[in-house]
């Protein structure tokens, strides 16, 4: 059963839950953020984050749903806590109200807990600006295997309720470390990765490139593309070739064309696994 009931979206609780949806500045300090949705909720329970508490609408959704969302797989025991409407849309990103919404705790990540399956696969994403750009190559990182996703200086927090919504989840379900451009680089050389990055002034075209073995691929903020610490220090500079006038693609879908090329040269003469 839920442990309480609230309805006043005066409630300090509630109150710190929607700042903590809103403002980076909050959930930083405090080492919590929001999840909202039956997806991207058991998606971050599955993949052994903390929820603090998991809040429903008992006029939109049944509490065996919730009871069987958490029995997914959460560490702990969260409180479940029934609100009204008005509450539940305080503390609710999304204008369409989702379902479930669930407060928890972030997880320290760091590069030297990343594991390599085989070659290294490894996305570098520096200066990104927009929460959806991020959570977009999140998503499409995972669907490729990508082993790693590096963040380097962001302008953009990994938990913005945006992110955590275009990447379906897949921001719980990757090793999504942010660190200082330096930091990435000194532990790409330690790990002895290939860093490959796009340039629009490169000099090999993305589908010339062998990228079978372990590598890192950089790719810059939406704006300014990738800066001169990446192109000074990239062991080559790939471009993805463009056939009509323009001279760029949005950068969620340069990450899904530039991930694919090395899934499709990883796999080839091999049969394709479909997951069932």
């Amino acid at each position: 059963m839920a442990n309480k009931k609230i309805t006043s979206t005066k409630n300090p609780y509630i109150k710190n839950v929607a700042l903590l949806v809103h403002k980076a500045r909050e959930r930083r300090p405090q080492g919590r953020f929001v999840a909202e949705g039956f997806r991207e909720v058991g998606m971050a329970l599955r993949n052994g984050f903390e929820a603090e508490a998991l809040f429903y609408d008992e006029s939109l959704t049944g509490l065996e749903q919730v009871e069987k969302l958490l029995a997914s797989g959460s560490a702990g025991r969260p409180e479940i806590i029934s609100v009204n409407r008005a509450v539940f849309e305080k503390i609710a990103y999304r204008s369409s109200v989702p379902n479930v919404v669930g407060l928890f705790r972030m997880k320290t990540r760091r590069l030297e807990d990343v594991e390599f399956r085989q070659a290294p696969f490894v996305l570098v994403v520096e200066h990104t600006e927009k929460p959806g750009n991020l959570g977009a190559m999140l998503r499409t990182a995972d669907a490729a295997g990508v082993d790693a996703v590096i963040v380097c200086d962001p302008h953009t927090d990994v938990y913005n309720p945006n992110t955590i919504r275009a990447s379906l989840g897949a921001v719980f379900s990757l090793p999504v470390v942010a660190v200082s451009n330096e930091e990435a680089l000194a532990w790409l050389r330690k790990k002895r990765i290939k860093v490959m990055t796009t340039s629009l002034e490169a000099s090999h075209s993305l589908y010339e490139c062998d990228l079978k073995e372990g590598c890192a691929l950089v790719l810059g903020s939406e704006s300014a593309g990738v800066t001169d610490f990446w192109l000074h220090n990239a062991d080559e500079r790939i471009i993805i070739p463009m056939a009509g006038q323009v001279d760029s693609l949005n950068l969620s879908a340069s990450a899904a064309v530039v991930l694919f090329e090395v899934v499709r040269q990883r796999i080839s003469g091999q049969a394709i696994r479909i997951k069932p």
